[in-house]
């Protein structure tokens, strides 16, 4: 269980992130055309895992468009949004925002995403929803980089993660 703030109050999440050098967890997500993807689903490449509770607050958006613009850089990565906002929202959101270059998935069908990577928020007004974080995996799936953003309202650390890949 970690221990992480929204704006001030103590919270918790469930566990704690994939230590690195270790396997990331599989997972099952839903995309926007409502089809499950997996790792698999990106074999042999490199993966952000932008994890945040929703498109719909304004710093899960700013990350989301500042991973958007950094990925044109990245040719051999995937940048993946994942919050536990519904894929129909998340279409439109990344329509509306322009933001075509990130792939984003949903929580909808399950937890198990939030369980298995220790973001889980198990108390407070999020609960049942995932902190943010950044999971960022070699092509092997291997945990190289992980952020627990210590206060929900604060942004990743982008260069640390960028500079991961």
């Amino acid at each position: 269980m970690a221990t992480i703030t929204f704006k001030g109050a103590s919270i918790h999440t469930n566990g704690n992130l994939p230590p690195v050098g270790s396997q990331a967890p599989d997972f099952t997500l839903v995309d926007g055309a409502l089809n499950d993807v997996t790792l698999a689903t990106y074999p042999g490449k490199k993966k952000l895992l932008n994890i945040f509770p929703s498109l719909d607050t304004p710093v899960c958006a700013a990350s989301t468009k500042r991973f958007n613009d950094a990925v044109k850089g990245y040719g051999d990565v995937v940048f993946l949004m994942i919050s536990a906002d519904l894929p129909f929202a998340m279409t439109r959101f990344c329509k509306a925002e322009a933001t075509t270059n990130v792939i984003p998935l949903s929580l909808m069908r399950s937890r198990a995403f939030a369980r298995d990577y220790g973001v889980l928020i198990e108390d407070g007004p999020l609960a049942g929803i995932a902190a943010r974080a950044v999971v960022v995996l070699d092509g092997n799936d291997q945990v190289i980089f992980t952020q627990l953003v210590p206060e929900i309202a604060h942004e990743p650390d982008y260069d640390r993660a960028l500079a991961a890949l």
